[in-house]
This record gives C-alpha cells, structure tokens and sequence, in this order.
C-alpha cells in the first residue's frame, strides 16, 4: 500500500474505533505496538517500520494530535480532509 486512509468503526452512528493506515509494504503485519498519546496507539511490523494508528477515541481526535504523533515517527503529516470520515456520523 502506498497510500494513508482511514478505516472507522461505527456502532449506532457513532464511530467507536478508527485505524489510520499509513504506506506500508505489501502484507506488513503488526508485530509490536506502543502507546504515543493516551489515546493514539502507533503499530510497527517485525522490521520496525510504523504501519499504523490506531485510535481509540475517535471523537477525541483532530488533525493536529495525529499530526503530532506522524512528525514524531517520521511519516508525512495529513490534511483535516483525511479524518472528515470520523465526523460522518
């Protein structure tokens, strides 16, 4: 995967759990994860690489927390247009 999206978790109309998938080589798993922010977990594979976020509260999240925590692990920041999903609902 060459790209970040994000996959949001919806129960009720609200989303519950969200994962920001970040650019990764194909079939890349999790193999270690450590917390960054209270409610920003970071995913690295066996080889080190960050391949995710995972975001715990979602409706607590906004674009410059997560900003934050890319710039810390060396990945290109994102626009506000990239988490509209979590504000679907």
């Amino acid at each position: 995967m060459k790209r970040t999206y994000l996959e949001v978790t919806f129960r009720k109309g609200k989303a519950v759990a969200a994962y920001l998938y970040l650019p990764r080589l194909p079939n890349a798993k999790a193999a270690r994860t450590v917390e960054l922010r209270p409610t920003v977990l970071v995913d690295y594979s066996a080889t080190g690489e960050p391949i995710g976020l995972e975001l715990t509260a979602p409706s607590g999240v906004d674009v410059s927390l997560v900003n934050s925590v890319l710039l810390e692990i060396g990945i290109a920041q994102i626009d506000g247009s990239d988490l509209a999903p979590l504000r679907a609902a």
